[in-house]
């Protein structure tokens, strides 16, 4: 027979084996499980730490096997095939969604095509360090455009609450076998690192390409092949008209070729930075995006030791600490999102004349800094209504908040020099006055002081304040001398949802077009849009397959 166990344990005990299995054999006894006569077995599970009370404890979960060996269920690789060459899968986009979509057409031995408008991992990591050290943008290949998406260059954090969305442990297993390491597979919130990724990465496409599929980097699809056909309503007998996808169009930014390619279906795997899709779905057929919440602020960060203390209550532990806030101000949601313990901040423009911050730790969350995005959620109805009439001007109204997100951007730009960041102390925020001296900080472009208060549009920005007093009596000291705000941090998740058919998953208006992962609006993270980008490819495989 099997059984869970869970066993609490303190911080200095967590390597002590034979104390773990004593509180194992305890449990068992007390289940009334009769053990004795029998071979017990431990399967570590998932570790989690809770620092509440003032106490640090160590919480281990374990599958417990009585009198039988463990069966391995459910942890074996899936089985990838050769790709036979009869069908055919456009997939734009080569983030997580593109990746496990590629993986999951090969296990029925379709031929995945994958197209990047970025570079392939080994030149990205040049650009962004260019980047970092000089500010020199590369708008197509940077640190949410190339190979892996935006999370290969911004952290790798895998922790996602969507389990019901797809067999996250699958996700996991195939991160591992192309060099993850084996504690994402148990870690409460498992993390690779920035430092880790690019190489598990490469080896993925490689494994692709072995299987017969392609990958085209440098390439930018400029539009959609399509032809009009009618289609039954649902219930009805009259007829919809709208068009089907046969194939992409091309440009090589190299070389700036103009080419096509045709497939049997196309998959929208563009990550929420591509504007330029969320355009052109906007011309083909406008009904086929959507407005939805979103969310944008600052990004804060604090010295590493400080956020430690707070977390662990003075007591020394050998990670950074970790923390999650969140609270409701006028009706919106103020929350801190991507935190980064032991962590950096990053620039993730994606345009010349814009500033875009996010997060990113390495495998190892070493740093001196710990810092984390609070941001306050933006619904439609928010946006005000000069970017709402340009919008419905152009014949898209599901576009405004795309609209204002961009200006925000353009704005934090003004408020910069090049890529210096905007920055402000938080009590300087909080007391509506000039920051006269900054604290060092993990931003390497740099930080220009810059009145926040002021600038950042009054709805955010009183929020934003009254979170930050609402997290303090939650982590007393947060607010501090030490603290550091940096702007903007826009790119949470995108305004814009790509609509789809909730049972065929394709795209309401647009046959054979499957919009997966983070930009087509229905996953946010890298585990949620991997089993996105799984889901959409089982869905075209069940009807490549009929």
């Amino acid at each position: 027979m099997t059984t869970d166990i869970s066993v609490t344990i303190k911080p200095q005990d967590e390597k002590n084996q034979a104390l773990i299995d004593a509180e194992i054999f305890k449990s068992l006894d007390k289940k009334g499980i009769a053990f004795k006569k029998e071979e017990v077995t431990s399967v570590f599970v998932k570790k989690s730490i809770d620092a509440r009370h003032g106490q640090i404890k160590i919480l281990l979960r374990y599958k417990v096997y009585i009198g039988e060996k463990p069966n391995g269920d459910g942890e074996n690789l899936p089985v990838w095939k050769k790709a036979d060459g009869k069908h055919t899968v456009i997939i734009v986009g080569s983030g997580p969604a593109g990746l496990y979509a590629a993986f999951r057409l090969l296990e029925e031995g379709i031929k995945p095509v994958i197209i990047e408008r970025g570079s392939c991992t080994d030149e990205r990591k040049n650009d962004v360090e260019e980047l970092e050290s000089s500010g020199k943008l590369n708008a197509e290949s940077n640190f949410c455009f190339g190979e892996g998406g935006a999370g290969t260059f911004s952290d790798g954090k895998l922790y996602t609450r969507s389990n019901k969305r797809g067999d996250i442990g699958k996700i996991y297993r195939i991160f591992v076998e192309f060099g993850a390491s084996e504690k994402i597979l148990t870690d409460a919130h498992p993390h690779i690192g920035t430092d880790k990724l690019p190489g598990i990465i490469s080896g993925m496409r490689k494994k692709i390409i072995e299987l017969g599929g392609e990958f085209y980097f440098d390439t930018l699809c400029t539009g959609l092949l399509t032809e009009a056909v009618s289609t039954p309503l649902n219930n009805h007998d009259d007829m919809l008209k709208h068009c089907k996808v046969t194939g992409v169009a091309l440009k090589n930014l190299r070389t700036n070729e103009e080419f096509s390619l045709t497939g049997d279906a196309v998959i929208l795997a563009t990550g929420h930075s591509a504007v330029d899709i969320y355009k052109m779905i906007a011309k083909i057929s406008p009904s086929s995006l959507e407005a939805k919440t979103f969310a944008v602020g600052v990004r804060v960060e604090h010295p590493r030791t400080l956020i430690d203390s707070i977390q662990f209550h003075g007591k020394p532990m050998p990670q950074a600490a970790e923390y999650r806030l969140t609270t409701q101000v006028e009706g919106r949601g103020v929350y801190s999102f991507c935190m980064c313990p032991g962590g950096y901040i990053v620039p993730c423009a994606t345009a010349e004349n814009q500033i875009v911050i996010n997060g990113m730790s390495a495998s190892g969350r070493n740093s001196q800094w710990s810092d984390a995005a609070i941001v306050v959620e933006r619904r439609p109805e928010d946006i005000p209504e000069e970017y709402r009439k340009k919008a419905e001007d152009d014949g898209c109204p599901a576009l405004a908040g795309l609209y204002w997100r961009t200006e925000l951007e353009e704005e934090t730009f003004r408020q910069g020099k090049g890529q210096f960041a905007p920055a402000q102390r938080l009590v300087d925020f909080l007391g509506h006055k000039d920051s006269t001296t900054l604290p060092e900080t993990s931003y390497k472009p740099g930080v220009v002081a810059s009145r926040l208060d002021k600038w950042l549009p009054a709805e955010i920005s009183s929020r934003l304040e009254q979170g930050f007093r609402d997290f303090d009596k939650n982590m007393h000291g947060f607010i501090s001398e030490d603290a550091l705000l940096i702007a903007s941090e826009t790119r949470t998740s995108t305004p814009v949802r790509i609509t789809r058919n909730k049972e065929t998953l394709e795209c309401e208006g647009i046959a054979n077009l499957y919009p997966a992962g983070e930009g087509s609006g229905y996953s946010g993270g890298i585990g949620s849009s991997a089993m996105d980008g799984e889901k959409v490819a089982a869905k075209i495989s069940e009807k490549l397959k009929s």
